[in-house]
């Protein structure tokens, strides 16, 4: 049962719970029930329901449940499907206008010829649209990005570094473009919406000029940058006026020169770096249009430098450098010097030098040069060619003969075209041989050396035959000779060593050592102190001395052994069989002996012998003067004339025995001078009596002189000059000729008294001269003079033991004259030999 109250409706738990649904589902069919509620009013609605029991209700609610749901469905249905529609006609709208949109887009920009490129956030596959034709002729839009077969290098490196800082940064940038066909493209890339975009756009006609102008201006501003930076970083001074002669740009070496904080400084202060003659005459310059060049002064640190400025008119005023050329300077007075000394250095050389330049004239040429080819001075001086010395020298036959002179000369001119030097031999009509050396110079030209190689060559063959001589002469000699070297090995032998110790050639191939040699030597020679004396003399490092030894060996022979240190640090070591030697000189020296003792035996008979006859002879004499005494008694004419024989035979024999015990007396060097003052003139005299008897009884006239007349003293034994002139007046008497003339001459010189005495005699054989001083030797040369032979001997005798000399002058037919010098003071006494 249903009940109402107030519009409420109240019944039994299920149909409040289908009202309850009703009333829930309410508002959602409130559309669709508008109308019904419009048709029934509500009580009598509600007393439809109040009839119905609870499962009608249940059902009916179902029903109306499911159709205001279908209703309430379809409305909705019918809603969405006018806004897709009203949103359709929208998009359709919209799409319609984006169409136009980017129809309008696209004919902009195809409405010229451009290309772009767009890259999405994080893709690397970029958007490529337009006209790739104007950058690749290639089909595939992809080659647009191949940079480098559309650009040059160093654009491609620029674009490739922009895309990049665009794609990673986003930074916008502009640039203008050649092809490698030409064309000027205008490089333009943004990042637009998120996205990179690169524009590549063909610019020709007006804004093609301008593109070119602003590239050129680029550049222009890029090489006036790098030009900036270069010339500040110059060391030297660069500096720029305006058209009033004021600073308006200088450098940091300029700011440095002229001592300011920075280049901003010196030109606010207009710090000038050259002295005030030199801008005036830089001014003058550039007041006529001329460029200024010089090498003016500048004080730098408070040290004078030399620069050479370079100044040159432009149209905003002008500009200048200053190079610095102190060093330069410097450097060519020690070049000058330098080559000063050189020249004086290469006047001073044997070896002929000639330096021609590149165009082959002569350069520089030192006397030994001009003296070898004996070229006139002047003509060098005027630095004649190459081809003109030669043609000289040919001329006058001094260079070598040449079966083409011309093929020669281009031969020899050669090394002006090559890098390497050249030596010849040059062999001269004249006989000498030139080493010839031709130098290409760094800087062009050739040097010429010529050096005189006559001698060295001469030399050499001389070397090499006397190496030759000497080998053979070394082979052929009867001493064993070896040399070992500084390290005690064997190093050269001849046959004569191989022999003498019975070595085997093989083992003295292989230059064996000294102690090696020493014991192959053991069975001839043991080693002893000369041995060891030898392999010392052979090893020793510090002071080699020369060793000398006799070896007597074991099969009897005697060996000399001699080493000599050779300059090299060899040893030359000889051997000499000296046995047939050791056994002469034996033999000889017994011989000598005996002889020595038989001259002694000989000389004491001869001394005993004179003295036993020179007593008796005494008497003799004594006895004969006696008897010849009137007031012994007279004597028969026979008798007297026999006295008289008697006399002169005892006086020559006593004079004989004199003359033997003096010579005795000689040889036993026993013999001493009373030397004194002796009067020449008084001793001539007394030698004269001695012979007047003689000289009266052949008609034979002497003549005395003296050079100059009072000729004075002379320091001698005044008895053995007297014995000595005696004997020579008494030789030249008995060889002259009846009637004949004896001169004895006595002249005094600065150091010496000469006595001389000429005969007419027969005069001596130039065979017998020599000989006619030795004792015992007497020949009568047709004359009628006999003796012993001893006269002479003891003349030479006496004037040696007066430190003096004899000298004899003879020829057959011409007489003799015999010379005895006389020092005037005489050295200490002498000893004279047996003659």
């Amino acid at each position: 049962m249903i009940r109402s109250t107030g519009g409420v409706c109240s019944a039994d738990p299920l149909l409040r719970g289908c009202f309850g649904a009703l009333v829930a589902l309410w508002p959602a069919t409130a559309i669709a029930a508008s109308s019904v509620r419009d048709a029934m009013p509500i009580d009598d609605f509600l007393s439809v329901f109040a009839g119905l029991d609870r499962h009608e209700i249940a059902v009916l609610a179902l029903v109306l449940g499911v159709m205001l749901f279908a209703v309430v469905t379809a409305i909705m249905l019918l809603r969405a499907r006018q806004r897709a529609a009203a949103a359709d006609a929208e998009a359709r709208r919209e799409i319609a206008a984006l169409t136009a949109e980017v129809d309008r887009v696209n004919a902009l920009l195809l409405s010229e010829p451009q290309i772009v490129v767009a890259w999405a956030a994080g893709s690397d596959q970029p958007d490529i649209s337009g006209d790739v034709t104007i950058v690749t002729q290639a089909t595939m839009p992809q080659r647009v990005l191949a940079f480098a077969s559309w650009l040059p290098a160093d654009q491609v490196q620029r674009l490739e570094a922009a895309v990049d800082r665009l794609r990673d940064d986003g930074e916008a940038f502009a640039m203008p473009l050649t092809t490698l066909g030409g064309k000027i493209i205008e490089a333009e890339g943004r990042a637009i919406g998120g996205r990179a975009v690169m524009r590549l756009r063909d610019v020709s006609g007006f804004k093609g000029e301008f593109m070119t102008l602003s590239a050129r201006h680029q550049r222009l501003v890029g090489d006036m940058i790098a030009l900036r930076t270069l010339i500040d970083a110059l060391p030297f001074p660069v500096w720029a006026r305006d058209q009033e002669g004021r600073l308006d740009f200088v450098n940091a070496a300029y700011a440095s020169a002229v001592e300011a904080r920075d280049a901003t400084e010196a030109v606010e202060r207009n710090l000038e770096l050259l002295d005030k003659s030199a801008r005036d005459d830089a001014a003058r310059m550039r007041e006529d249009g001329t460029p200024y060049r010089g090498r003016v002064p500048a004080v730098i640190a408070g040290a004078r430098r030399m620069f050479d400025v370079v100044e040159v008119p432009t149209p905003s005023g002008s500009a200048a450098v200053g190079i610095d050329a102190t060093e330069i300077e410097t450097l060519r007075d020690d070049i000058a010097r330098m080559v000063d000394g050189h020249r004086r250095t290469l006047d001073q050389l044997a070896t002929g030098v000639a330096i021609f330049g590149a165009g082959q004239t002569l350069r520089f040429y030192n006397e030994a040069y001009r003296a070898l080819w004996d070229l006139d001075s002047a003509f060098l001086d005027q630095t004649p060619t190459d081809s003109a010395i030669l043609d000289r020298l040919r001329a006058a036959r001094k260079l070598p003969e040449q079966q083409d002179f011309r093929i020669w000369k281009n031969q020899l001119h050669e090394a002006y075209r090559t890098l390497e030097s050249r030596e010849d031999l040059w062999h001269l009509p004249d006989g000498r041989t030139l080493r010839v050396v031709t130098t290409p110079n760094t800087e062009g030209g050739v040097t010429y050396l010529f050096d005189d190689v006559s001698e060295r060559l001469d030399l050499e063959r001389r070397f090499d035959a006397l190496i030759r001589v000497q080998g053979e002469t070394l082979d052929n000699l009867a001493e064993a000779v070896a040399v070992f070297a500084s390290d005690g090995r064997l190093r050269l032998y001849n046959p004569a060593f191989q022999q003498m110790w019975k070595l085997p050639e093989e083992a003295l191939a292989e230059r064996p050592h000294i102690e090696a040699v020493i014991a192959w030597c053991a069975p001839l020679q043991p080693e002893d102190q000369t041995m060891r004396a030898l392999r010392t003399a052979v090893t020793a490092i510090g002071q080699r001395d020369a060793v000398k030894g006799r070896l007597e060996r074991r099969d009897g022979s005697i060996v000399d052994l001699a080493t000599l240190p050779l300059p090299d640090g060899a040893t030359l070591v000889t051997f000499q069989d000296i046995t047939d030697t050791v056994n002469v000189e034996r033999a000889l020296r017994e011989r000598n002996e005996a002889l020595e003792t038989a001259d002694r035996v000989k000389i004491d008979f001869l001394q005993h012998v004179s003295y036993e006859l020179r007593s008796p002879l005494t008497n003799i004499i004594g006895f004969a003067h006696f008897l010849g005494d009137p007031a012994t008694g007279p004597l028969t004419a026979r008798q007297e004339e026999y006295l008289g024989y008697i006399t002169v035979s005892t006086n020559a024999l006593l004079t004989l025995i004199n003359d033997i015990l003096d010579l005795a007396t000689i040889d036993a060097g026993a013999m001493t001078l009373n030397l004194g003052p002796v009067d020449i003139r008084k001793t001539m005299d007394a030698a004269a009596a001695g012979i007047r008897d003689r000289l009266v009884n052949d008609n034979i006239k002497l003549n005395i002189e003296t050079e100059p007349e009072a000729i004075g003293t002379f320091s001698g034994d005044e008895r053995r000059v007297r014995q000595i002139l005696y004997n020579l007046l008494s030789n030249a008497v008995g060889f002259s000729p009846k009637g004949g003339v004896v001169r004895l001459h006595a002249e005094r010189n600065e150091k010496t008294i000469v006595f001389t005495v000429t005969d007419q005699g027969p005069g001596i054989p130039a065979e017998m001269t020599d000989r006619v001083f030795d004792r015992f030797e007497s020949h009568p040369l047709g004359s009628q003079h006999r003796g012993a032979g001893l006269g002479l001997a003891i003349v030479r005798s006496f004037v040696q033991l007066h430190g003096g000399s004899v000298d004899i002058m003879s020829a057959v037919g011409q007489g003799t004259t015999v010379a005895c010098t006389f020092p005037i003071h005489p050295p200490a006494q002498q000893k004279i030999a047996a003659a």
